[in-house]
This record gives C-alpha cells, structure tokens and sequence, in this order.
C-alpha cells in the first residue's frame, strides 16, 4: 500500500513539472510569433516611390505662325526630339530653304508646314532612332512675304522671291475666278501707320506693255475683288 501510494505521488509530481513546463512555454512560443510577424512587417515592400524614369514635360516655345504657315529662309524653328538633347535646338532656315540637323545633316523646309517638316524629321531619324518623337515650332518669322486675297484661285501667302511683280503674284495665286473684277485690283501697301493704297486695272496693265505692274515689296497685300 505504501509503494502505491509513493507511486501516485511520484505521478503527481511529473504531472505537476510537467503543467509548469507548459505554463513557461506557451508565452514563450507566443513572443516568437509576435517577433515573426513584426519581422515580416518589417521585411515588406516600401511605400511605393515615383518612377525615376518619368519626367516632367518639355516646355516648348510658343509658336510664332499659324499651323498652315509655309516655312520661308531666315525662318527661326525650334527643333525638338524627345528625350534626345543633341537632337533638340534652334536653327535658322538658310536663304537655300535647307535647314541642318545632326545625323540627318540638311533637310528642305522651305514651303512645310512645322507639321510636314517634323514629319520629314521623324522618317529620317527612323534609320538611328526607335520611333523618335518630333516636333517643330515657328519661333519666329523673319522670311519675307506678299499676299494675294479675295477672288484668286489659291488666295494666301506667298514667298518675295527676288523681284516680284503683280503679274508674277497673280500668276503664283493662280489667276482669277470667274467672280473677280480685274479692273479693280488693288495693291495695299504699309507704311508704317500708314498705308498707301494703289488702284490697278488688269486689261490696262496689259495693253501698256506692263506699265503699273509694280515690283513688290515685303508685306504687300494684292486685293482682287
């Protein structure tokens, strides 16, 4: 009976050690897991950053003519490649009407659009560059012009080539249409504030040998009515 009882007791004591044992352990475990969590919260993706690769847009120069202008020599264009600045500057349009740009050394503009000029660039460009993206401004005009308006063919401007005469304009607009009246042609030009305003009959111009067909100068306008 003795040995039982010293059995049992033995059983309660292990049971006892072992209770304890757990008690100690399970905080234990639980503080591990706290510190696994808080070190994978700690290794996580940072707060995303925004991307070094993009930038800000360029800032291009206003432009200085209409999108149907015609470029003319003495023109000054602002060239502009994205991301390429060797490819990016200003250039005058020489009295030739070529303009120089590297890698595609000389290139016609004289008679483009800024439109039909960068699209002239891009196709260029396309044997170095992977789909470069151009574009051309106007910054300022400096090629001398006439302008031929009303009952014309193909009102507009048009390049001072030289001299010029108002039968040579008339000729590049195109001739008359069938509502003009040669007769009461005017040629408009400026004078500073001042315009000076000259009465022309196109038959009378033609049977005087060519007498009143003046030489034009920059800025003068045509008017057929």
């Amino acid at each position: 009976m003795k040995s039982e009882a010293r059995g049992g007791e033995k059983v309660k004591s292990l049971w006892a050690v072992a209770c304890a044992v757990l008690v100690i352990w399970m905080p234990l475990v639980a503080g591990g897991a706290d510190t696994v969590i808080a070190e994978n919260t700690a290794l996580g993706a940072p707060p995303s950053k925004p991307s070094a690769s993009l930038k800000p847009p360029m800032i291009h120069p206003a432009s200085a003519a209409g999108s149907n202008y015609k470029i003319g020599p003495e023109d000054i264009l602002y060239v502009s490649v994205w991301e390429n600045k060797e490819l990016t500057l200003e250039v005058v349009v020489r009295p030739d009407g070529m303009i120089s740009v590297p890698l595609v050394q000389d290139v016609q503009a004289e008679g483009l659009t800024a439109t039909e000029l960068a699209d002239v660039l891009y196709q260029k460009l396309l044997v170095y560059l992977k789909e470069p993206q151009v574009s051309v401004i106007v910054k300022q005009v400096n090629a001398p012009k006439i302008f031929v308006i009303g009952n014309v063919v193909k009102p507009g401007p048009y390049p001072l080539r030289s001299d010029m005469s108002i039968l040579q304009a008339l000729s590049l607009a195109g001739g008359f249409t069938q509502f003009a009246s040669p007769r009461s042609i005017k040629l408009v030009r400026g004078l500073g504030v001042k315009q000076e305003v000259r009465k022309i009959n196109y038959y009378r111009l033609i049977d005087n040998l060519g007498e009143g067909n003046y030489l034009l100068q920059s800025g003068d306008t045509i008017v057929v009515p």
